[in-house]
């Protein structure tokens, strides 16, 4: 190549052009940075955390409120409606969660699948009923005993989901997994 022929043009294009880019992309990168505004992220999700744990603590105190105490004639009807309601119906499970239910099945429960199914059987929790009544410490110390690998679930709302599906509440199970999907935000 002839170097001769080369004007100061030929120099101070390209140098124009390489500082153009540079400018350029150091303003592109701050407004970037701005749209990933990473304190405000952040805000975002404490303030989900918040009101997901405030829904929980709702949740809770709700199933452990006792029911109003009913006169001696209507009595015998409540008791009659809480067995058909603790009746499983899979029809009903089936219609409002969109597949087949067995009873009794721990893995209807957000959290729970086939192995820590296993586990809490294993530790005699074979029903939702059993479950529903069971504590969370209790919940945690058999996640505990399978190791490193199980101590990362948190079975805090376990009892309560349990206890919807003992009582055949499809929908508000339904409502709540969807809310609370995996515990992701």
């Amino acid at each position: 190549m002839n170097f001769e022929n080369l004007t100061i043009w030929h120099w101070i294009i390209p140098i124009l052009i390489g500082v153009l880019s540079t400018i350029l992309g150091y303003y592109w990168g701050l407004a970037s940075k701005k749209t990933m505004d990473h304190d405000g992220q952040l805000k975002l999700c404490q303030d989900k955390v918040s009101k997901l744990e405030k829904d929980l603590r709702d949740c809770r105190s709700s199933l452990s409120t006792p029911a109003p105490k009913a006169t001696v004639a209507s009595s015998t009807t409540t008791k009659a409606t809480n067995v058909s309601t603790n009746a499983f119906n899979a029809g009903a499970a089936k219609a409002i969660l969109g597949k087949n239910i067995k009873e009794n099945d721990l893995k209807i429960v957000e959290g729970i699948g086939p192995k820590i199914e296993a586990m809490f059987k294993d530790a005699g929790i074979k029903t939702w009923k059993k479950l529903s009544d069971t504590n969370v410490a209790d919940c945690q110390k058999i996640l505990d005993s399978g190791g490193n690998r199980y101590k990362i679930h948190d079975p805090s709302s376990w009892p309560m989901q349990a206890k919807m599906c003992y009582e055949g509440k499809w929908a508000q199970l339904q409502k709540w997994q969807v809310e609370h999907k995996s515990g992701k935000l």
